[in-house]
């Protein structure tokens, strides 16, 4: 079946403004273990200085619930959607906080049992799942002594979806795809791209901030990229760096290893100027 290339539009709750208005949104870095009860614990936290910092959206990173043991671990703490541990995590917090929540990637049952779909889930500000995007692009990496095949383990995606929200249009992304620019072009005008990762120390060192400027430049976007960043129980390293980028590719914030927040403003304002003044989006010629 192939990739849909229209994007899928999401609706939102009646909370969302027809104008977004200047907002704070925040990333969250972690390094996840294998047991879920203590990495939610762990967000829960992250969450809670992000929220004190005046965060409207915050976003989770790749596998924040569970980086297994083995890749099979995730597997076994798939959940059907709208039922399990994590998702009444997910909608919870969002609701207590009055925030919308990304939860980065969250291991849902797919077509067949041996797998996952490894999916965004996106929640408003009452603690409802308004939208859901299913990784396209599984990664694959054998280099060295790292070996990495996430389709033994993973059903791909087939949507494009961008949601509608107060903040604007999101477009919404998991780690891989970010070297996909095709992915961002089919999702239309958007105002902030989502990428939690889960980057590899090796991968992330030679190409992370130069992918997620890249987007954010062409796209003339906002990207909030919340990452996995540290040393895994599995034997993994990744790279972190979470970071937020403006549309002119500046960075706006940044960690680089550990637990924590990164967190910036975001202007439409200034974000509308910078289309007006240079209009590629309207320039594209190949479509």
């Amino acid at each position: 079946m192939p990739i849909k290339s229209r994007a899928k539009i999401s609706k939102t709750s009646k909370s969302a403004a027809s104008v977004p208005g200047i907002i704070k949104i925040a990333g969250i870095q972690m390094a996840s273990g294998p047991h879920v009860s203590a990495n939610l614990s762990e967000a829960e936290r992250l969450i809670e200085i992000a929220v004190s910092q005046g965060a409207n959206l915050v976003a989770l990173p790749e596998y924040f619930a569970i980086m297994g043991l083995k890749d099979t671990d995730k597997v076994k703490a798939r959940e059907k959607e709208g039922s399990g541990q994590i998702q009444r995590f997910l909608a919870k917090v969002a609701k207590k906080h009055r925030i919308w929540l990304i939860g980065g990637s969250v291991p849902l049952e797919a077509s067949v049992p041996d797998k996952v779909r490894n999916a965004c889930l996106v929640y408003d500000d009452q603690g409802q799942q308004v939208a859901r995007y299913d990784k396209i692009h599984l990664f694959g990496l054998d280099l060295g002594n790292e070996h990495y095949h996430e389709e033994n383990t993973i059903e791909p995606g087939k949507e494009v979806v961008v949601v509608e929200t107060p903040f604007g249009r999101i477009g919404l992304s998991i780690c891989y795809d970010l070297r996909f620019p095709e992915l961002y072009r089919a999702m239309g005008d958007v105002d902030i791209i989502v990428i939690p990762a889960a980057f590899t120390d090796t991968t992330g060192k030679a190409h992370w901030e130069s992918l997620i400027r890249a987007r954010a430049i062409e796209n003339l976007s906002y990207v909030l990229a919340p990452a996995q960043g540290g040393y895994h129980l599995s034997g993994r390293e990744t790279y972190g760096n979470s970071m937020i980028v403006d549309p002119w590719g500046v960075v706006l914030d940044r960690l680089p290893r550990g637990s924590g927040v990164v967190i910036a403003t975001v202007n439409p304002s200034y974000q509308a100027s910078l289309r007006k003044s240079l209009p590629a989006l309207k320039h594209r010629v190949i479509k």
